[in-house]
């Protein structure tokens, strides 16, 4: 493996050498190793002759750390045998694994992770390797509490929370679960194992339920599902990486098509792995999966560290051939890997918002380029990143113009929003209500969408306008019910709202604007005889909430089904006739050069729900601004239109995809703390930017820049003041250098913080 010629040796940090160093030599053999925490780079450690042998790259080891010895666990990412420096190097205590966890393979695919998105090497490693499978290698047992029937009866009767739990714990659980799904604290659960109404038992936990599928055979595929399919057969058999792009109208068939280049890459002996994002990874998406291929692994958020731990053993033991999963799936240890697919590419969940922050897209491009293996992305919508490549010819793009078996894209009504002739029905117009009378009454069913969960967006006074604020951050409390409950979506704090203006002391205290919660109260206030249900975060907490909700959907026992961007994406259910969209521009004003993108895609994604059986679908988008070019084009079903309008601007302004872009957030509980440091770390970058030569072609115009720094749109979060600048460049590997070398010789103040964020997708 490459490693990087600056990486520090341990006794390069200090100048004392203990007594226990080993003995100086001219030659040995050296471990190169990374800390996941607190050092930026590799440091270097003699491997003692007893474990010679257990050291080898891709396992971890124990090694001590700084002028105290503090033992730390460490992954060993190369091994040589060289002349040994002058200062003794620290030894290797002891070898943590039986087997290395990280083949070569995937130890370069971190090093270069490390590089693309500017984090440290560690933090990679970590992030690549599940909690599951850390702890596991070391067979630790997860603690398990299940209810104590044999105990006494408590003096006094357990409160609502501890009801919650105990409900529960009728079959053995984590800690963690029993939280998560009782919606309690960790201190609940500790005092009821304490009152021994809780004891602890032994025993592994229970795979995720698996639902009975049918087995399905392969289905007829149309022309143009054909050509897809022979595309990429034609690119297994080269033997040459090409990225495939399927562009296909939603109902086009794209699923169909995974399928049978699966069922292609199994016959080969090959595995495959299939991403989906996290909100689309439905029990009815690993259902049509297991019914092909049998046993399936599915790898996602909601699985606990023993059983993706297990699913991860089998991956690497080549007892499983599928791989479904969500972002961190792109990491699946298949040892015989021949395809990646990734659905829905354009979700922007497959980019990480916390450090590494990766986006899966280009590790899959990364992974199967070094595996020598087609990649396959598909989307009704591909990002205007994917959309270019194909334009430049650099990746494939085969078209699905046409929906399967005839049926019919879903006529779109747009309603302004600005003529409120008619809302009789709060949030629903004549024309939607119309639609919706239309679908029950011809027993069909509807899906609403409105992004914005909680009852009411803002708490206002109409005396003097004052407007309830999270006290941590700088955005305004969301009203939830039951209860008069203000709830932060930025911090997560909950305040019970005050009766009277805390600022004038009138009671004129309003509810403004509409969340989930109180669309779903309209509706069955309007259509009391239909069946209802809500998904959002609010309503999906618990474990197999998700499913269940969808089941009784696709079973017609949910009528309408009210929900945030989770009802979007990834559900084909025949019996939808009508898509209502309750405010479409809620999202497509924000500060964040995507916002059209994002618009566009979201309304065209949640329109391809309708429609899909034998009477047409009907769609209504309420908006404030009909004319606007995403919206145009959403409900003209005509994505390209609004890609065609949009390149050209990102173009014009130097923004992906046609150049770089670094954002850069710096935060402090001291406003001007983090302004002035903002300010002199962007003053930095710019005098480094002007070393750079411009690449041949390309007009003094497009050269690198900095813009801001300024207050970030959420200007405080989490009791922070955060300010932020991006850094543009149109040559991404030059700018992240320059980078580099300016954050090399940068001193960050004690009071301060601050993060880097290579090819942002969020920008509030």
């Amino acid at each position: 493996m490459n490693i990087n010629p600056h990486h520090t040796t341990q006794r390069q940090l200090f100048e004392s050498e203990p007594s226990w160093c080993s003995e100086q030599t001219s030659f040995g053999v050296v471990a190169t190793v990374v800390v996941s925490q607190g050092v930026e780079k590799p440091l270097d450690y003699i491997i003692p002759e007893r474990l010679l042998d257990a050291v080898e790259p891709g396992r971890r080891v124990r090694v001590p750390l700084g002028r105290g010895n503090r033992e730390v666990l460490a992954y060993c990412v190369a091994v040589s045998a060289r002349e040994l420096p002058q200062k003794p190097l620290k030894e290797i205590l002891a070898v943590e694994d039986e087997h290395p966890l990280l083949t070569p393979k995937m130890l370069e695919l971190t090093e270069w992770m490390s590089g693309r998105w500017m984090c440290r090497w560690g933090e990679v490693l970590e992030a690549v390797l599940p909690a599951g499978v850390r702890l596991g290698t070391r067979s630790r047992e997860t603690l398990h509490v299940i209810r104590d029937n044999a105990s006494q009866t408590p003096s006094r009767a357990p409160s609502a929370s501890q009801a919650r739990v105990l409900a529960l714990a009728n079959i053995p659980h984590t800690i963690e679960e029993l939280t998560a799904q009782a919606n309690v604290s960790r201190a609940v659960v500790t005092r009821l194992l304490k009152t021994k109404q809780l004891m602890t038992c032994e025993g592994s936990v229970q795979s995720a339920s698996r639902r009975e599928v049918r087995h399905d055979r392969p289905e007829m595929l149309s022309d143009s599902q054909q050509q897809a399919l022979d595309t990429i057969i034609h690119s297994m058999h080269s033997g040459r990486s090409n990225t495939i792009v399927l562009f296909g109208v939603t109902g086009s068939g794209k699923t169909e098509v995974y399928l049978q280049a699966v069922e292609q890459t199994l016959s080969f002996g090959r595995q495959a792995i299939v991403l989906v994002p996290e909100i689309s990874l439905t029990p009815q998406t690993c259902d049509r999966f297991r019914a092909r291929f049998g046993n399936v692994a599915v790898l996602h958020s909601h699985l606990t560290a023993k059983e993706r731990h297990s699913q991860w053993r089998q991956i690497a033991a080549g007892k499983v051939s599928v791989v479904v999963g969500a972002r961190s799936a792109v990491f699946a240890p298949t040892p015989h890997l021949g395809l990646i697919v990734i659905d829905e590419e354009h979700e922007s969940s497959f980019k990480q918002s916390t450090a590494p922050r990766y986006h899966a897209r280009d590790v899959a491009a990364y992974r199967a380029s070094a595996e020598g293996i087609p990649l396959v992305l598909g989307s009704a919508t591909p990002s205007l990143e994917t959309f270019s490549k194909c334009l430049s010819q650099e990746w494939i793009m085969v078209e699905l113009p046409q929906r399967v078996a005839g049926a019919r894209l879903p006529s779109v009504l747009t309603v302004d929003q600005r003529i409120r002739s008619d809302y009789s029905c709060g949030a629903i117009s004549g024309r939607l209500k119309a639609a919706i009378d239309w679908a029950l009454g011809d027993d069909g069913q509807v899906i609403l969408l409105l992004n914005r969960r909680g009852f009411a967006t803002h708490v206002q006074c109409r005396s003097c306008g004052y407007v309830a604020r999270c006290p941590q951050c700088d955005v305004t409390l969301t009203h939830h019910q039951p209860g008069n409950r203000g709830i932060c979506h930025g911090c997560g704090l909950v305040l019970r709202l005050p009766d009277v203006c805390p600022s004038c002391s009138t009671a004129r205290l309003g509810l403004h604007g509409t969340g989930t919660q109180r669309l779903e109260e309209q509706i069955r206030s309007f259509w009391p005889g239909a069946k209802v249900a809500r998904m959002d975060a609010d309503t999906m907490r618990t474990r197999g909430s998700h499913e269940r909700t969808l089941d009784a959907f696709r079973d017609g026992a949910i009528d309408i089904l009210v929900g945030t961007q989770m009802i979007a994406k990834g559900l084909d259910f025949p019996g939808v006739r009508v898509v209502g969209v309750v405010q479409a521009d809620a999202a497509l004003h924000l500060a964040d050069f995507r916002a059209a993108e994002r618009t566009c895609q979201l309304v065209t994604q949640v329109a391809g729900r309708c429609g899909r059986g034998i009477v047409e679908g009907r769609v209504v988008v309420q908006t404030m601004s009909p004319d606007h070019p995403a919206l145009k084009a959403a409900a003209a079903h005509n994505y390209k239109a609004f890609v065609e309008h949009e390149l050209p601007l990102r173009k014009a302004l130097g923004y992906p995809p046609y150049g770089a872009l670094v954002r850069i957030v710096v935060r402090s509980v001291d406003s001007r703390a983090a302004e002035i440091w903002a300010t002199s770390l962007a003053d930095s970058i710019r005098q480094e930017l002007t070393t750079l030569s411009l690449p041949a072609g390309l007009e003094a115009s497009s050269a690198p820049r900095v813009l801001g720094p300024a207050p970030a749109p959420i200007a405080r979060l989490r009791e922070r003041w955060r300010w932020h600048f991006q850094v543009h460049g149109p040559d991404g590997e030059q700018l992240r250098a320059a980078l580099a070398r300016v954050f090399l010789r940068t001193t960050v103040p004690d009071n301060v913080a601050w993060m880097v964020d290579v090819d942002p997708v969020e920008m509030l």
